[in-house]
């Protein structure tokens, strides 16, 4: 049996689930759940597209990772684009109000 080639090399140290900044079609949340989960991030994105047009979950459930789930490092020389910070100040907030 052969293990899929997207995961990481096992370090003993748990996968932190973040947002993606290289697979991202929107916020990077679908591409960070593959790299977390292993499976691929078209089938994520949609399972997205299909709770949300079955009543709307899948848009609240995606807004709330993106806030809840913080970003990639940006790569050396790269700055966030405007709404990763915006959403990173909103997380802030949440985070220093709980």
């Amino acid at each position: 049996m052969t293990t899929p080639t997207s995961l990481p090399p096992t370090t003993g140290v748990p996968a932190r689930l973040r947002r993606s900044s290289t697979d991202r079609m929107l916020g990077g949340v679908c591409g960070g759940l593959a790299t977390y989960t292993g499976v691929d991030a078209v089938l994520w994105r949609a399972a997205v597209v299909a709770l949300s047009l079955a009543g709307g979950a899948g848009l609240v459930l995606y807004a709330v990772l993106w806030v809840l789930t913080p970003a990639d490092p940006p790569a050396p020389g790269e700055q966030p684009r405007p709404v990763d910070r915006f959403v990173d100040r909103l997380a802030g907030r949440i985070h220093g109000a709980a």
